[in-house]
């Protein structure tokens, strides 16, 4: 019989040596240091840098380090340096360090719009009204315009 402690727990880990093929669906925070193939929907996913989530991700919090193939949906989301997202990204705060790679499109939900969505629909291509990329700075205009080109 497990101990009170036990069932208690508020967070679970996937260790390194650990593979899950299928969908995760937490009511606690998650820990992946392993590799996690299917959708994952958490409160809280920390991912270690040499994790790796081929699937969608949805969490209140996401903190982002290793390999993510699909797109995040995450109220407060932070990408470190060593983190490699291959999908569109859905945020309300974002923090992305230097070093952080991101393949895909970015979308901004304000403070409390954010739903959560089903990670099925979030592997599907994004429609294009609903995605907004980010202006890109180009060096070229900047020369013709005299160096007047802001870099947003």
């Amino acid at each position: 019989m497990p101990s009170s402690a036990a069932s208690s727990s508020t967070f679970s880990v996937i260790g390194t040596d650990v593979r899950v093929s299928g969908d995760i669906d937490a009511k606690v925070d998650l820990h992946v240091d392993g590799e996690v193939e299917g959708d994952i929907r958490c409160g809280v996913l920390v991912q270690g840098d040499n994790s790796r989530i081929k699937g969608a991700v949805s969490a209140e919090q996401a903190r982002i380090a290793g390999t993510v193939e699909g797109a995040i949906t995450a109220n407060e989301l932070i990408i470190e340096s060593s983190a490699r997202v291959m999908g569109d990204v859905t945020y309300e705060k974002l923090s992305v360090a230097t070093g952080g790679h991101v393949e895909g499109h970015f979308r901004y939900k304000t403070a409390g719009t954010l739903k959560k969505e089903e990670p099925q629909a979030g592997r599907r291509e994004a429609k294009a009204e609903e995605t907004k990329p980010l202006p890109r700075h180009e060096p070229e205009a900047a020369a013709k315009d005299g160096g007047q080109a802001a870099i947003i």
